[in-house]
Parts: C-alpha cells; structure tokens; sequence
C-alpha cells in the first residue's frame, strides 16, 4: 500500500484537490470542512510529512506540511478581521458614508457614484464583505427615501468592491496569497495596480450609470432629504473611533513604509490588532474573526502543498510553457482571461493558491527583461479578483448581497446579476488586457 502511494503520490495528491474543488464548488459541504477533510486525507497518506526532514540521498531539504502553510497570510487576515470589526463597532464607516452623502446635493446618479466609490475605497483596506455588509443598511434606506429599487444600487456597490479590493495587498484574499508567495509588499500592488483600478471604477461605474439611468430619478423633496440624512447618532463611541481611526492608520502606514522597514504586513496587523484589543473583551471580538475562512485557508493550503511537494505544480508548469510556446504574452493573457473566467464559477482563493506557486515555477522560463515584478503575477491578481463579478457565486460579497437583498423582498436572481457582472467583467479584463500588454508585453 506505502509504495503504490509513494508511486502514485502525484496522481493521488492531485485527485484530493480536484475532488475538493468540486465540492467546495457545489456548496453541500461547508468549505472549510472540506479542505480539514482534504487535509487530513493528505497527511494521512503520507503526502506531506509532518516533520522535515533531511534527504541525504538527494541532497535537499523536504518540507513539513508547517513549511508549505502561508502563516504571513494567516496572521494577516486574523490582524485585519480584528481591527476592522473593532473599529466598525464605534460606526465610523457609517458616519463616513453617509457624510459623503452630504455632498451628492441627493442626486440619485450622484448618490450611486459616490456609494461606488466609498464601497471601492473601502474594499481596498477593509475585507470586501465588511465592506458590504457596512453598506447595505445605508442602502437600503436611501432606496427606501427614494421609493426606488435598491437592486440597481446594491449589484453597483458589489461590482465596486470586487474591483476596489483588487487595488491593494490587503483588498482581496487572492492578494495576500499572491504577495506571500512572490514577496510583493503593499506598495508594489499599490504602485502597479491602482492606476489600472481606477480606470476600470470609472469606466464600470459610468456604464452601469448610464444602464440604471431610468430607475435614477427623483423629486427635489426626495433629493434634498437623502443630502440631509440625521448622522448626528451614527458614532456609537467617540473615545473608540478615535482609537481605531488611529490604529488602523498606523497599520497602514507600516504597510506602505515597507520598502524602508522590511518588516512584514502581518507584523503590523497583528501588532494593531493586539493594542485594540487591551481595550476589548476579546472573546467577545474572536467571535467574530471568520475562523470559517481561517480554518479554510490552512487546510487548503496542506492540500495544494501535497500537491506541490508530489511534482504536480511542477507538471502543470510544464503543460503551461507547452501550451503557450514558451510565449510571454500568451501565457500572461492565458492566466488573466483563464483567471478571470474560473473565478466566475470557482471560489478564487483555492484557484490563486492553486496557481501561485505554478507561477513561481513558470516566471523563470518566460522572457521576461524589464523591470519591476513579473506581468504573470498581475495577470493572477487582476483576472482572480475582478473575475469574481463575473456571476452571483464568484465572490463571497455577492453570495451575501444576494441573500440578504432576498430576505428584504428583492431577490436578485442568478441571470439579473449576470447581465451586468459579466459586462463589467468584459470591460475590467479587456482594459487589463491592454494595460499589461503595453506596460509590459509590447516588446515581445
């Protein structure tokens, strides 16, 4: 039995992360029980060992299944989970919002851009179902103001938050993946992705403007009620706002400084997160990290390192260069409209820590001379973060906007979201397309 498994380990391996696949595709299980269930059938096997080793036969280091978890990506979202539900608490996001309301004079075009915008923002530093979920309330009772549909206004802020979390090292799960594995800091994504990010915000938003536009009318009275919103009430706790105003911004700041201090993300989240909760009851705020996701991430991650340790990311590797001639352009537009397309139908945190380390393997066949990072890993990021607006199941903000709009009485149903996902999916991997390739890809 012991040498049909070490003889077969990669077809094995490979069979335990395709049959997780499917039924974290399928949602019968729970996700993450069924990376714990992965997980273990991998160790269990022997697939990956439990403690490294050195192998004096061929001369290298074997990993234990600890190596191949992304503690850096661990740490990280468990900092982040803490900070964002404390600070939320004292309703800073709210006030922010609806303060940005102010300003829109209760035009309804005006009201869903900035919404848009505020979500997009937002999704860059805070996870994008926090995002969501800080924002429905208000929306809800602006399109009650309104006595209009808030559909229009609750698919905008989805398809505005899966693009604004694609911005930066912290906005979507598939970053954290992607800076953990190829060493890219916060102010690498924001360097090379804000620009491209933007620009599709802008474009994305106008045209789902201009497609929502006969819903977007309202009288002077509505309008001038929605710029007034009472938020005299919105902060719960002053003394807690400003402590976690300041925090976070702390953080952050020790994100963009990396470049100078060399010390990682996740140092800064969890020191952030630690100092607020001196102040806390902390079983209460670990009640409300999401260990769901957590516990999914570890065991996914043993699964994919099985996999990895047994040759088959390297065989995939091997494929990829085949399948695309060894051409630098062809792969990187293959990883970002194949990217794309998946995590429409796929949860995209399995696919991008799939495909990281096949990446890791593929970027040193390519040529590939000018400077900065690899345009593959771009590629990942901006195909595996804006291809979740594909359809209602492609990120997990969607799936939780749906179901909560549902249980308010406005069901949005798999088709209706599509329509307008898949546009605005097009249009953000199109100019992608385009911007990768003069930035980087034009020269060969």
């Amino acid at each position: 039995m012991t040498n049909f498994i070490s003889q077969n380990a990669m077809i094995i391996s490979g069979a335990i992360l395709l049959i997780a696949y499917i039924f974290i595709a399928s949602e019968k299980i729970q996700k993450s029980v069924v990376a714990l269930i992965g997980a273990s059938i991998t160790l269990l096997l022997g697939l990956l060992p439990f403690s490294g080793f050195y192998d004096n036969t061929n001369h290298v280091y074997v990993k234990s299944v600890f190596d191949y978890i992304a503690w850096e990506v661990i740490f990280l979202l468990i900092g982040m989970m803490i900070i964002v539900h404390i600070a939320s608490k004292s309703g800073v996001f709210k006030w922010l919002a609806i303060k940005l309301l102010s300003y829109t004079k209760g035009h309804p075009k005006m009201v869903l851009f900035v919404l848009a915008a505020f979500t997009a923002v937002a999704s860059a530093f805070l996870d994008n179902v926090t995002t969501v979920v800080l924002m429905m309330p208000i929306t809800f009772v602006i399109a009650k103001e309104f006595e209009t549909d808030p559909i229009p206004f609750l698919i905008t802020e989805v398809l505005a938050s899966n693009i604004g979390g694609t911005a930066t090292l912290i906005g979507d799960p598939p970053n954290i993946i992607i800076g953990a594995r190829a060493g890219l800091s916060f102010m690498d994504f924001l360097r090379e992705l804000t620009g491209i990010v933007v620009l599709i915000f802008l474009i994305s938003v106008f045209v789902l403007i201009f497609l929502f536009r006969k819903g977007l009318k309202a009288t002077p009275e509505k309008m001038s009620h929605v710029a007034n919103l009472d938020n005299s009430k919105t902060i719960t706790d002053k003394k807690l706002m400003i402590r976690s105003i300041i925090t976070l911004a702390l953080v952050i700041l020790g994100f963009v400084t990396h470049d100078i201090t060399h010390i990682s993300a996740y140092v800064f989240a969890v020191a952030g997160a630690s100092f607020l909760l001196l102040f806390e009851k902390p079983k209460e705020i670990y009640k409300d990290v999401e260990w769901l996701t957590i516990f999914f991430f570890v065991g996914l991650f043993i699964i994919i390192g099985g996999f990895e340790a047994n040759g088959g990311i390297s065989f995939l590797a091997d494929k990829l260069i085949q399948l695309t001639q060894g051409s630098l352009t062809a792969a990187t537009m293959f990883i970002l409209w194949g990217s794309g397309l998946l995590s429409g139908v796929i949860d995209n945190i399995p696919y991008t820590a799939t495909m990281a380390p096949l990446i890791a393997q593929v970027q040193h066949t390519m040529p590939y001379t000018g400077t900065g990072h690899h345009p593959l890993w771009w590629a990942l990021s901006l195909g595996a973060c804006l291809g979740g607006n594909l359809t209602i199941i492609g990120a997990a903000a969607n799936v939780l906007v749906s179901e909560t709009a549902t249980s308010k009485g406005y069901p949005i149903s798999f088709m209706r979201f599509m329509k307008y996902g898949a546009l605005v999916t097009a249009i953000s991997l199109t100019l992608s397309s385009l911007y990768l390739y003069f930035k980087y890809l034009h020269r060969f």
